[in-house]
């Protein structure tokens, strides 16, 4: 697998324009490019603490044949109980210097069931108690607990150790056929996913379409102590709606 050092590149956030097709013709459990490239979803499980930087890169082609990278970093975090953090901030050139923009963030309880989804630009938080726990859905789960697809090949990538965690990978491809493709001719789109199981999140994503070009999800800057408990406490200074109602549905990361 390339090494992800992600010196140039997105955050998995809502910055990209629409550069291809998502719908049916792509693996159901990673959409492709879009404007919203899906980041890592961290597992509200307890006894497992961390903190932790994901890095997103995303190189883009464009029509003319040259190539756009954007990127970002975001920060995740869970306690020992369980909770979790998770922010999206704003993708900028490769060649930004400095933090880019905070979006927003998630803060949800494994215990209450309390999600808090909070709103820099309004100052505003915004809390519901689920009627049921935090579901984890089909694509964070770990690999052989994926269903598997039409259509899609699975490879076996084995395993590989790094920063004292042992990875797990699998490939899943899919092949569009030329008449559908846009291209005139056949397009193999990949999917890399590196999965700790000592986490319980995946730690490298890869997604490769020819048409649109690729993309990069790392967690780096790994730390398996207990993160800082004003990580997961809401700014004074924002107001606070409790939006808890009887059809209140599961959160999404």
């Amino acid at each position: 697998m390339r090494s992800l050092n992600v010196e140039v590149l997105f955050s998995l956030c809502l910055a990209l324009p629409v550069l291809a097709q998502t719908n049916q013709l792509m693996p159901r459990d990673y959409p492709g490019v879009q404007s919203r490239i899906g980041g890592i979803f961290v597992t509200p499980v307890p006894n497992s603490p961390f903190s932790a930087d994901v890095e997103i890169v995303s190189h883009i082609k464009t029509t003319d044949g040259s190539e756009h990278v954007v990127t970002t970093t975001e920060h995740i975090a869970r306690t020992s109980s369980g909770r979790i953090y998770n922010e999206r901030r704003m993708f900028v050139p490769a060649d930004f210097k400095g933090t880019p923009r905070l979006l927003g963030f998630l803060i949800y309880d494994l215990s209450s069931r309390q999600s808090i989804r909070v709103d820099p630009a309004q100052h505003l938080a915004r809390e519901v108690t689920l009627r049921a726990p935090l579901q984890t859905p089909e694509a964070a789960l770990a690999p052989q607990q994926q269903p598997k697809l039409p259509g899609v090949t699975e490879t076996d990538l084995g395993s590989q150790q790094m920063n004292g965690l042992e990875l797990k990978g699998i490939r899943k491809q899919r092949t569009i056929p030329a008449d559908m493709s846009g291209t005139g001719k056949p397009v193999v789109i990949t999917d890399d996913y590196w999965y700790s199981s000592d986490l319980a999140i995946y730690m490298n994503i890869r997604h490769d379409d020819p048409r649109t070009g690729e993309q990069l999800v790392a967690v780096t800057h790994v730390q398996r102590t207990e993160p800082p408990a004003e990580t997961f406490v809401v700014p004074p200074e924002y107001k606070i709606v409790d939006e808890t109602t009887d059809n209140s549905p599961r959160a999404r990361q």
